[in-house]
């Protein structure tokens, strides 16, 4: 029996989605492929793949069909293929995929060398590489699946910049040794980057057992923005309305509705509470080099 199911996300149906079909299915031809249909059939099929025995399990898709394999699969010794088709791969970047080269990922899935990563969650439910609290999940929750299909990742912008000039929510943050008693925004990263190439958290290890967090105090929306460009161009974040700690454990608390979201998803809102189980998922990635 073959050991390989691989979960795709069309995105859209459309004649560029079609071409990703036909691309993957020729890839994976003596492999299962599953085309999902509506939000939440990835993480079933990939629960299911489990149940069944699959030692591979591929995502097929951008974060947000990773996000939902890796819920799928947590807990199990399935071993997570990426093979980055999404408008957005940050995860893939960390991993160090050839985004443009599904062959290449394809072969790096064959050949099988697994990377342990940490696998950090939200309120149980889990990421593999950013959650958000404010600012960023307010502009997924805002974002529609129309606007996305004409506008793209411009279309986020457009949704933040319509969004910066609303007052921000108040929220508290608690960890293991840091308590900031009020934050307008707050970023939790288990890899160094964000939205993208960036290098945004620091310090980050994908594998160390802690989480990276980036809390905006008491700032505007417009602010907010203008730090985040100063936090994305430096090498070291020495603001003093912007603190980077790491921790194991996080709690976020708000007196307002703050929505969050993980790896670009929506799972809901505050109260949210965070964890990391150290280097809990093996992913197939490249082989170091010699």
């Amino acid at each position: 029996m073959n050991n390989t199911v691989v979960i795709l996300n069309p995105a859209a149906r459309s004649e560029k989605a079609s071409r990703w079909r036909a691309r993957v299915e020729s890839l994976a031809r003596d492999s299962i492929v599953c085309a999902t249909a509506q939000p939440g059939e990835a993480e079933a099929f990939a629960r299911h793949a489990v149940s069944e025995g699959f030692e591979k399990i591929v995502a097929a898709g951008g974060d947000g069909t990773i996000n939902e394999v890796v819920n799928g699969l947590a807990g199990s010794a399935a071993m997570l293929g990426l093979l980055p088709i999404g408008t957005v791969n940050v995860f893939a970047t960390e991993l160090g995929l050839p985004l443009h080269n599904l062959q290449s990922c394809w072969d790096i899935i064959q050949k099988g060398h697994t990377r342990l990563v940490d696998l950090p969650s939200a309120n149980g439910k889990h990421f593999v590489q950013l959650a958000g609290v404010g600012l960023d999940a307010q502009v997924v929750k805002e974002t529609s699946a129309a606007f996305k299909r004409n506008f793209g990742p411009l279309s986020y912008l457009i949704s933040a910049a319509q969004i910066a000039t609303r007052r921000p929510p108040r929220l508290f943050i608690e960890s293991e040794n840091t308590a900031i008693e009020e934050g307008s925004f707050v970023l939790v990263g288990n890899g160094r980057h964000y939205g993208g190439p960036f290098p945004f958290f620091k310090h980050a290890v994908i594998d160390d057992g802690l989480l990276d967090v980036v809390a905006f105090k008491r700032l505007g929306y417009l602010e907010i923005i203008k730090y985040l460009q100063d936090v994305f161009f430096s090498s070291e974040i020495r603001l003093p309305e912007v603190e980077y700690f790491q921790t194991r454990r996080l709690r976020i608390t708000s007196d307002q509705d703050v929505p969050v979201e993980l790896d670009g998803e929506l799972v809901g809102n505050c109260p949210v509470k965070f964890q990391v189980r150290e280097k809990k998922l093996r992913v197939l990635a490249p082989a170091p080099l010699q």
